[in-house]
């Protein structure tokens, strides 16, 4: 999927499943997220609400660097979660025109954050939703090896690396992928995964973000 608004409406999607998750009654948006750490539920909402309003306003970078991330939390300190919530709908209401402009909204930030905040609360779900499908496409289609790699997922297979027959099979998920190439999951733990032989030589290549410095286990 490569079509804008397209694009626009499984940013809606998540974004409507996060505020239904942090709107329930025994919520507590004080709760530490492991995936960012130093961050509570309500600063990734402030960041996810900076962000958007940072697209609507053509402040894009994908993605920002720790001082804009910073300052897109800031800009929310003292708000309530109603305030966060409500500035951030009113800057997503602005991703459909831009994506009929051709400007991409920023899917994979809110697909990665929308599963931390999920783990934070002890609510796993969305694992097959149809945005996590697209960006897990997105990030293994990114992935460069320096040795032949095939990735198999539930539902297909990626190649990267030289173009070889593969030296290494990685059996995951679309979800582990998701999790693993933003930097939700350590070193150790990629090490540990269902590989065909030795990962060694592409470890360190595994990883868009990160790798994180403790287990994550979700």
């Amino acid at each position: 999927m490569s079509d804008e608004p397209e694009l626009a409406d499984l940013y809606q999607q998540t974004m409507d499943r996060i505020v239904e998750l942090v709107s329930a009654p025994d919520v507590s948006v004080d709760a530490p997220v492991a995936a960012c750490p130093g961050w509570s539920v309500r600063d990734v909402l402030a960041h996810l609400a900076g962000v958007a309003q940072d697209w609507a306003a053509g402040r894009r970078v994908a993605p920002p660097n720790d001082a804009q991330t910073a300052a897109q939390v800031a800009r929310f300190d003292g708000c309530g979660l109603d305030d966060i919530l409500r500035a951030w709908g009113d800057a997503a209401a602005e991703l459909p025109r831009l994506a009929r402009e051709g400007i991409v909204p920023p899917l994979g930030d809110i697909v990665v954050h929308e599963h931390d905040i999920r783990d934070a609360l002890g609510r796993p779900g969305a694992r097959d939703s149809a945005a996590l499908q697209c960006v897990s496409d997105q990030l293994l289609r990114k992935l460069v090896t320096p040795v032949p790699v095939r990735i198999m997922v539930e539902d297909g297979e990626y190649r990267c690396g030289p173009d070889a027959e593969p030296a290494i099979d990685l059996k995951t998920t679309r979800f582990e992928a998701l999790r693993w190439r933003t930097g939700r999951r350590s070193r150790h733990q990629m090490a540990a995964m269902a590989w065909s032989g030795d990962p060694v030589a592409v470890l360190d290549h595994l990883f868009m973000f990160g790798p994180a410095t403790a287990d994550l286990v979700e």
